[in-house]
């Protein structure tokens, strides 16, 4: 194992202080590579708040209750505020390596939502980054060295921490988001194409790596209506259409849009439009 770690004014003591906005308390890093374990619990918590950083291996968390686990994998950032239940485990075979800084000041819940850190999550995709080490050892150092002005130094580079971490978080949402228009857009495209065809959306959606559940809800914040909700209307809207310029009978119609039963197709074209296709086609007929 290898430990590297610094605390200011040389205190192992946690503690709370609002005397300024931002303030450092201890930094430090752990690799395991052959110890089989290394457990920490705190029921009640700390006074202060922890970022601990998984730069590699795997980190198991006990959110709160104790018998709850999550695993974290290498590229997360793991945030704890003060009386949180606090358990976790690094194993050696996990080949875990942690960087964690613990912090307090009177503005520290305003930093962490200014940077990105929501109230309601305590695990963030923040990515891999060699900067990110850097600037922990930066950390290290400083408590260890307590050179002049060091704990205003101390505040700058956690800041600096905190924004490259909202660099990463905020480009981790803009892929996110890119990635959901593109297979929406997608979604789209396949149903306009391919309405009239006997489309199953549990096969779509596995056929692109979704959950069903996960496709139909963002289905439906993009376009404001389920898949299925979709095809049946761009098959009536299509249906309507035939109905106004062409003589094809109502069962052609019908079958163009993708429907082999005529009643079923004439219920859900009275249920969208208010009329029966026949009725639609006498009245758009005498209207003209």
């Amino acid at each position: 194992m290898y430990i590297n770690t610094g605390y200011l004014n040389h205190s192992y003591l946690d503690f709370k202080d609002k005397r300024r906005p931002l303030i450092v308390g201890s930094c430090g890093t752990y690799r395991l590579s052959g110890d089989p374990k290394m457990p920490t619990y705190r029921p009640k918590g700390r006074q202060d708040y922890q970022i601990i950083y998984i730069a590699s291996g795997l980190g198991h968390f006990h959110f709160d209750k104790a018998e709850n686990e999550t695993i974290v994998p290498a590229g997360n950032m793991v945030l704890y505020r003060p009386k949180e239940l606090q358990k976790y485990e690094y194993y050696g075979a996990d080949k875990t390596e942690v960087y964690w800084i613990h912090f307090t000041g009177s503005d520290v819940k305003n930093l962490l939502r200014k940077y990105g850190f929501k109230d309601n999550r305590r695990v963030f995709p923040v990515g891999s980054s060699l900067e990110y080490e850097h600037i922990f050892k930066q950390i290290i150092l400083e408590l260890q060295r307590c050179q002049d002005d060091y704990e205003e130094m101390l505040a700058l580079l956690l800041t600096r921490l905190l924004i490259v971490f909202k660099r990463e978080l905020s480009r981790e949402h803009i892929l996110k988001n890119e990635y959901l228009d593109r297979e929406m857009d997608y979604a789209v495209s396949y149903f306009n194409e391919n309405y009239n065809k006997d489309i199953s959306i549990e096969q779509y959606a596995e056929s692109r790596g979704m959950s069903v559940s996960w496709f139909i809800r963002n289905f439906k914040k993009y376009t404001g209506m389920t898949p299925m909700q979709f095809i049946v209307s761009r098959r009536i809207n299509n249906a309507q259409l035939l109905l106004e310029q062409t003589n094809y009978s109502i069962n052609e119609i019908a079958k163009v849009v993708g429907y082999d039963n005529q009643l079923y197709f004439s219920r859900l074209f009275r249920k969208q439009k208010g009329f029966s296709p026949s009725q639609y086609r006498k009245r758009g007929a005498h209207t003209v």
